[in-house]
């Protein structure tokens, strides 16, 4: 492996952008350029000059300074490659808030809920109440719309002919089937509505035209695929590799189906998405975009797609996917190709999981109002276990709450579901396992279920189907069926407490042994 030495990317700031640290809250970057020159200026990116393969290389760098909660990397000497590669450009909360222009992730979850009290008003007196405020929040969608141009940067070059081998694409672990596209934002269309649909999907070469379409079966584009293939027909596909960030987390974030991915992120970033027609294909791209690869897939076609290593820490099984025929090439006259590594977390994608979960609680609340919080942990890899604190009001108040997390979107998947009161702070795995130790009886406090799961899950003796176990772990009562009195729970004396807080005010000396709870 070659020897590292980075310094701070010191390339001049685009013209008008303020990036003093604060001061990019409300700042909408129009593409993945514009985002790196404002985390240069706040010393969050570094350049890496020294030549770095695309084989394993900058997968392997990528990787410790990910676990170090480091800066965004941007690989400008790659060789075979013609394009600088930037990878951990979301790896981190303060990113994807600053890129979704937002002091913070909480900020960007309220934008959300904003969004869901857009339900029709109770009677006269509460349409005229709500009237102002939802024909402004009406308004302001409006104008995040998706606007459409007739030209745009991503199509300020087009390729004489198709070479994939051209792009620094990645092959980031040893046992990888084979160089993969690991951060696309793949648009597709649905043939009976027209309506299109923006989702991540990771893209193995084959050969200089073709590429695996890793469609996993659960997912809106594969759902596409088999009305096209129903039809007969070659599904049209425009793959884009390295879009502006807001378009790029909406790319992978569960946007409910009938919603634009292009009008998400216009909510996102608080401003709308331009998107220009594709070259060769009737589909819109964004016209920031850095490359767009355009093409199609047949129907009757499959290859086998992986090994790959993927967000277990295991490598996913050689399965047959749909393959991809890349036609036309269209990019940016200076494009930055925008990669990832998927693998055991901390990853960028784990990153990304905790963002989604903070931003989609308010979708989770619209329709299970009794949810307080949600956490799905990083150790049960966003998508195995999910802890939720509820205010339990009925008996089996917590099998409805477990069952209604199964059938909402991508929680489908959620092999552990883990129900606790709502006093309990689901964020401390501490505090959640002394409860399920103590408040759940196996006897009666399991819900066994099968149903789907994800794809990529291996404990499963079947593909995307297997077992599940919700987790009971709420204080019980009567009202519960439990037969004798629940035991009352150790408090601190409210006077004693008051005493010793103004005792470890006064000593400095005690102050230093005892922790203090932060604010």
């Amino acid at each position: 492996m070659a020897r590292f030495r980075y310094e701070p990317w010191a390339s001049p700031l685009a013209a008008g952008i303020n990036t003093e640290p604060g001061s990019t809250h409300g700042v909408a970057f129009g593409s993945l350029g514009e985002f790196l020159e404002a985390l240069e200026a706040r010393g969050d990116l570094v350049r890496v000059r020294a030549p770095v393969a695309r084989d394993l290389e900058i997968a392997e760098l990528t990787q410790r300074v990910v676990r170090a909660d480091g800066p965004a990397l941007l690989f400008e000497n790659v060789p075979g490659a013609s394009m600088p590669v930037a990878t951990n450009v979301l790896g981190s909360p303060r990113r994807i808030a600053l890129a979704l222009g937002a002091a913070s992730l909480d900020e960007v979850a309220g934008r959300v809920a904003e969004l869901t009290r857009l339900r029709p008003p109770a009677g006269l007196l509460g349409a005229l109440r709500d009237l102002d405020g939802t024909i402004s929040t009406l308004s302001s969608l409006r104008a995040l719309a998706p606007k459409r141009v007739r030209t745009g940067p991503c199509q300020e070059v087009e390729e004489a002919e198709v070479d994939l081998d051209r792009l620094p694409i990645l092959r980031c672990w040893p046992k990888d089937g084979g160089r993969t596209v690991t951060f696309p934002v793949v648009v597709t269309s649905d043939p009976e509505t027209g309506l299109a649909h923006a989702g991540i999907y990771r893209l193995q070469q084959y050969g200089p035209t073709t590429l695996g379409m890793h469609f996993q079966v659960h997912r809106v584009g594969a759902s596409n695929f088999r009305k096209w293939s129903a039809r007969g027909e070659a599904m049209p596909v425009a793959a884009i590799v390295g879009a502006d960030p807001a378009t790029v987390f909406s790319g992978l974030a569960p946007v409910p189906e009938g919603i634009s991915n292009f009008a998400f992120a216009g909510l996102l970033r608080s401003a709308p998405v331009e998107l220009v027609k594709a070259r060769s294909v009737d589909l819109e791209v964004p016209a920031s975009a850095e490359i767009v690869l355009e093409g199609h897939v047949p129907p009757d076609e499959r290859a086998i797609e992986g090994p790959f290593g993927d967000h277990t820490g295991y490598y996913s099984a050689p399965e047959r996917f749909p393959v991809f025929h890349v036609t036309r090439i269209t990019r940016r006259a200076r494009p930055i190709y925008l990669g990832t590594v998927t693998g055991k977390p901390p990853t960028e994608d784990a990153v990304l999981g905790k963002a989604v979960e903070r931003i989609f609680l308010p979708v989770v609340r619209l329709v299970l109002p009794e949810v307080v919080d949600l956490n799905l942990p990083r150790e049960g890899l966003f998508i195995n276990v999910a802890i939720v604190s509820v205010r339990k009001a009925y008996p089996g108040h917590p099998r409805k709450v477990m069952h209604a997390l199964w059938g909402l979107g991508q929680l489908m998947f959620v092999r552990y579901v883990i129900v606790v009161d709502h006093d309990v702070n689901v964020h401390d795995l501490s505090e959640v396992l002394y409860r399920v130790g103590l408040q759940a009886d196996p006897a009666r406090d399991l819900e066994v279920v099968e149903g789907p799961v994800d794809q990529l899950s291996i404990s499963n003796p079947l593909p995307n189907y297997g077992g599940k176990v919700g987790i009971d772990a709420t204080r019980k009562g009567p009202d519960d069926g439990f037969p004798r009195p629940w035991p009352e729970e150790i408090r601190s004396d409210p006077a004693a407490a008051e005493a010793a807080e103004r005792l470890l005010s006064s000593e400095p000396a005690l102050a230093r042994l005892v922790p203090r709870p932060k604010p």
